[in-house]
C-alpha cells in the first residue's frame, strides 16, 4: 500500500509541540499519574456528591421535564377550575354559643350535677360531643319537621355523586334504601361543625347547605335546641333528685310521728311538764326560787348592816334619820325657838315666863325628834326582821324544790332519750323538707349555663366551591403530579442521558460529547459551519484521543455502538476529519459490511472496497479514495457480501491493519453495531482500540451493557465511550456544553463532507 503523503517509518504521529507534551515516554506518564490525563477506568465521582444529597440531579430532572411539570399543572389548574363551576354551591350558616361551667344559682343545688375536672377540659369535651350526638339531632329534626322538608332534603346534586352514578348506574331497587329519618340524619351529621374557639368559651355551630334559608334555620335550631335539651336533662335530674327526696320524707314524717307520740305518752305518764326546751316545771322552780332567795339574801345583808349602824349610832347619826322630812321640819322648828330664846335672854331672866315657855316648847321640840328618830330605828329593824324571815322561807322552799328536781330527773332519763329521738328524727326531716323545696324551687327557676351569643345569619356567599381555593389545590396537586410524573418517567428511562451516567453504569470514560444539532438542522449542515458546537465537540475529541492511551494517539481505532443509527458513522468521519487537519495521514475504513453509510456520507464511489480485499479480489492500494482534505483517505465497504463475519474472521483484515499502521498515522475503522452481529467484536479485537458509541436519550442501558460484555469476551481494548446527539436541554439544569459559543476569528479547521471545499 503507498500514498502520495508517506508516513514516518515507525508509523507514529509526528511530533507537533501543541498536540503532545515533548516528553511522550515520560512527561506525559507524569502528567497522568498526577491526574492531569485519564487513563480511561472510569473517572471518580466526585466525593462531595457522594457524601450529600445530589440537588443538581433533582433540579436536572425538574429542568428536563419542566414542560411536562408545566403542563400538569395547567391541567390540574384547568380542572380545579373546571370543578368549581361544575360544583353545586355549598352555603354555612354559623351561631355561636357561650358555654360556662357553672350557671347562676337562685338556690343552692349542689351535688345534683357530676364534678368537673380541675382544667374544664373533659367538662367541654362532653359538651361537644353532645352537640354532635344523634339524640340532638334527632330532636333538632323533630323540632323543625326537616324529614318531611323539601327544601331541606332536596339538596340537590353534586358532581360526585353526579360521577358515581355514571359509573355505578341506578341503585338497585331490591336493595334497601335508608329511610327518610336515616336520610335526615346522615345530611346532619354530614353538614353539622363544631367548632370550640381556643383560648375561650365560645362555640361555633356551623351547617352547610346547598340552600342558604335552611343552613340558617338549622345551626340556629341547633343552638336552641342545645340549650333546651340541657334544660331538659338538668329538670331530669332534679325531677330524680325529688321522688327520691319524697319517698324518704314520707317515712321520716311517719317515724316523727311515731317518736312524738311516745313522747307525750311517757310524759304524761310521769307527769312531766316542760314549759321550755330542755326544762320541765321543777326545774324552772327551782331557778325561780333561786333567783328570789339570792336577790332576799342580798336585801337581808343590807338591811342587817343598816339596822347593826342604827342600833350603834345615837342621834341623828343615819342617813335615814337624816333625810326624814319630819326631823328635818322639827330641827328647824327647835333652831328657831333656840335663837328666840337667845334673843330674849339679852332682855329677860330665865324665869321669865315668856322664857320658860319658849324653853317648854324647845323641850317638847327635842322630845318629837327623839320619838321621830326611835320610829326610824324601829321601822329599820322591822324591815330587817321581815328581809330575814322571806330569806328563811325562801331557803326553805329551795331546798323542797331541789327534792322534787331530783325526784324528777331520775324520772327524766326515758323521756330525755325519747326527746332526743324525737328531736334527731325532726332534724332530718326538716333537712330533707327544706331540700325538697330548693331543688323544686330550682327546678322551675330556668337558669342555663348556655347561651346563644350571635345568632345565625343567612349567607350571602357560598363556602364551596372556592375558586381560589381550588385553583391553590389544583396547582399545588398539580405540582405535585407533575414532579411525581417526571421522577417516575426519568426513573423508567433507561437510557443515558448525561456523560456522568455513562461513567456510573458502565465505569467507562466520555472521551467525547457530540452535541444534538437544532431543530431543523441535520448533522451534516451543522458540521460545515466551523464555529458550530459539533464542530467544536469533535475538536475536543480529538484532543481526548490524543491522550487516550500511555503512548498516545491509538494507531487503530474502532468506532462501534450497540445498535443502529447512533451516529458512529459520522462520528468516524468527523474524528478521521479532524485528525487529518492537524497534520496525519489518516485512513478511515467503512468496515460495516451489512448496512454501509461512509461512501453516502462522503459521495464516493463503493463500487469496491473492504469486501474485495477481503475475499482476495483487489490488492489495497487499488481500493483506497482520496477525498478533498489533504492526508485523508477512505477505503470504503464495497459490494455486500453473503459471509460478512466470515471474512472479517479471517487473517486477511489483521493484514490490513498491520499494512495500514506502517503507512498511516492512524486507522480510523467505521464498525457496525454490536447487538446480534459477530462483526463487532472481530474487529474490536483486531483494533488496538475501542470506542463505544451511545446515543444520549436513545440507547438503554442494558443493551449497552450487553454490548459491552461482547467486547470483554473479544478481548477488546475499550478505551472510553463517546456520547453522541446530547442535547443539554433534555438533561436540564447543570449542563452548559455550549460549544461554538465562544465568537472565534479566521480559521480553517472544517470537515470535508460532501459539497464542501476548503476555504
Amino acid at each position: 500500500m503507498s500514498y502520495d503523503r508517506p508516513a514516518p517509518a515507525n508509523g507514529t504521529l509526528p511530533e507537533r509541540q501543541d498536540l503532545v507534551p515533548a516528553d511522550r515516554n515520560g512527561g506525559l506518564n507524569d502528567y497522568r499519574s498526577e491526574g492531569y490525563y485519564p487513563n480511561f477506568p472510569a473517572l471518580d465521582v466526585d466525593p462531595k456528591a457522594q457524601q450529600g444529597f445530589d440537588y443538581y440531579k433533582y433540579l436536572r430532572i425538574v429542568s428536563k421535564y419542566r414542560w411536562l411539570i408545566l403542563g400538569v399543572t395547567a391541567s390540574c389548574m384547568f380542572l380545579g377550575i373546571a370543578l368549581t363551576y361544575l360544583m353545586t354551591p355549598v352555603y354555612r350558616a354559623t351561631a355561636s354559643i357561650q358555654i360556662d361551667r357553672q350557671t347562676i344559682e337562685v338556690v343552692d343545688i349542689k351535688n345534683l350535677q357530676p364534678e368537673d375536672s380541675a382544667n374544664g377540659q373533659e367538662f367541654y369535651q362532653t359538651q361537644y360531643e353532645l352537640l354532635s350526638s344523634r339524640s340532638l339531632g334527632e330532636r333538632v329534626a323533630t323540632s323543625l319537621g326537616l324529614t318531611s322538608d323539601a327544601a331541606f332534603n332536596g339538596r340537590g346534586s353534586n358532581l360526585m355523586s353526579n360521577i358515581r352514578q355514571l359509573i355505578f348506574g341506578q341503585p338497585d331497587a331490591s336493595l334497601p334504601t335508608k329511610s327518610g329519618a336515616d336520610k335526615t340524619m346522615a345530611i346532619l351529621r354530614e353538614g353539622l361543625t363544631v367548632s370550640p374557639v381556643r383560648g375561650s368559651r365560645i362555640v361555633k355551630i356551623s351547617f352547610d347547605h346547598t340552600d342558604p334559608a335552611v343552613a340558617q334555620k338549622i345551626a340556629n335550631g341547633y343552638a336552641e335546641t342545645f340549650i333546651t335539651d340541657n334544660l331538659d336533662r338538668r329538670f331530669d335530674t332534679t325531677s330524680y333528685a325529688r321522688k327520691f327526696l319524697e319517698g324518704h320524707l314520707e317515712q321520716l314524717k311517719a317515724k316523727l310521728e311515731d317518736s312524738e307520740k311516745q313522747l307525750v305518752k311517757y310524759a304524761q305518764d310521769q307527769g312531766i311538764i316542760n314549759i321550755e326546751d330542755n326544762k320541765n316545771l321543777s326545774t324552772k322552780d327551782v331557778e325561780d326560787i333561786n333567783a328570789k332567795l339570792s336577790i332576799a339574801h342580798e336585801e337581808r345583808i343590807k338591811k342587817e348592816l343598816l339596822w347593826q349602824r342604827a342600833r350603834e349610832t345615837g342621834g341623828t347619826g343615819l342617813k335615814e334619820i337624816l333625810d326624814s322630812p319630819a326631823i328635818q321640819e322639827a330641827t328647824k322648828q327647835r333652831a328657831l325657838l333656840a335663837a328666840q330664846y337667845q334673843q330674849k335672854l339679852a332682855i329677860f331672866k330665865p324665869a321669865f315666863p315668856d322664857m320658860i315657855q319658849i324653853q317648854n316648847q324647845i323641850k317638847e321640840t327635842d322630845r318629837d325628834i327623839q320619838s321621830q328618830i326611835a320610829s326610824i330605828k324601829a321601822s329599820i329593824q322591822a324591815s330587817y326582821l321581815s328581809a330575814k324571815a322571806e330569806e328563811d322561807q325562801l331557803a326553805q322552799q329551795l331546798v323542797q324544790s331541789k327534792s322534787n328536781v331530783i325526784d324528777q330527773q331520775s324520772r327524766s332519763i326515758q323521756y330525755n332519750i325519747l326527746k332526743r329521738e324525737v328531736d334527731t328524727n325532726r332534724q332530718l326531716y326538716d333537712g330533707l323538707l327544706q331540700r325538697y323545696k330548693e331543688i323544686g324551687v330550682a327546678s322551675g327557676t330556668g337558669s342555663n349555663n348556655i347561651s346563644i351569643v350571635d345568632r345565625a345569619s343567612r349567607p350571602l356567599i357560598p363556602r364551596s366551591p372556592n375558586l381560589l381555593l381550588n385553583l391553590a389545590l389544583g396547582f399545588v396537586g398539580g405540582l405535585l403530579l407533575g414532579l411525581a410524573a417526571a421522577f417516575i418517567r426519568d426513573f423508567l428511562d433507561d437510557t443515558f442521558k448525561a456523560p456522568e451516567d455513562v461513567e456510573r453504569e458502565l465505569g467507562l470514560t466520555v472521551i467525547g460529547v457530540i452535541p444534538k444539532p437544532p431543530n431543523g438542522i441535520n448533522i451534516e449542515d451543522e458540521m460545515r459551519n466551523v464555529r458550530s458546537g459539533v464542530v467544536e465537540a469533535i475538536r475536543s475529541l480529538r484532543t481526548g484521543l490524543q491522550f487516550s492511551t500511555n503512548n498516545g494517539l491509538p494507531q487503530s481505532l474502532l468506532f462501534t455502538s450497540a445498535k443502529n443509527s447512533e451516529g458512529k458513522t459520522t462520528t468516524s468521519i468527523a474524528t478521521a476529519t479532524s485528525l487529518a487537519q492537524i497534520g496525519l495521514s489518516v485512513l478511515l475504513i467503512d468496515a460495516d459490511l451489512r448496512s454501509p453509510k461512509v461512501h453516502r456520507k462522503l459521495s464516493l464511489s463503493n463500487e469496491s472496497g473492504l469486501s474485495n480485499y477481503l475475499t482476495g479480489g483487489a490488492k489495497p492500494e487499488d481500493l483506497v479514495q482520496a477525498t478533498p482534505t489533504p492526508g485523508l483517505v477512505v477505503m470504503t465497504s464495497g459490494p455486500m457480501p453473503i459471509n460478512p463475519a466470515e471474512l472479517l474472521a479471517g487473517p486477511k483484515f489483521q493484514s490490513l491493519l498491520g499494512l495500514a499502521t506502517q503507512s498511516f498515522n492512524v486507522v480510523i475503522i467505521d464498525g457496525p453495531p454490536v447487538m446480534g452481529l459477530a462483526d463487532a467484536p472481530l474487529l474490536s479485537s483486531a483494533a488496538q482500540s475501542t470506542i463505544l458509541v451511545i446515543a444520549a436519550n436513545e440507547t438503554r442501558k442494558s443493551f449497552v451493557r450487553v454490548a459491552m460484555r461482547r467486547l470483554q469476551l473479544a478481548r477488546a481494548s475499550i478505551i472510553g465511550a463517546l456520547l453522541s446527539k446530547f442535547d443539554a436541554r433534555e438533561v436540564g439544569y447543570g449542563y452548559g456544553y455550549g460549544y461554538g459559543e465562544y465568537q472565534y476569528g479566521e480559521t480553517t479547521d472544517f470537515l470535508p463532507l460532501a459539497n464542501n471545499r476548503e476555504r
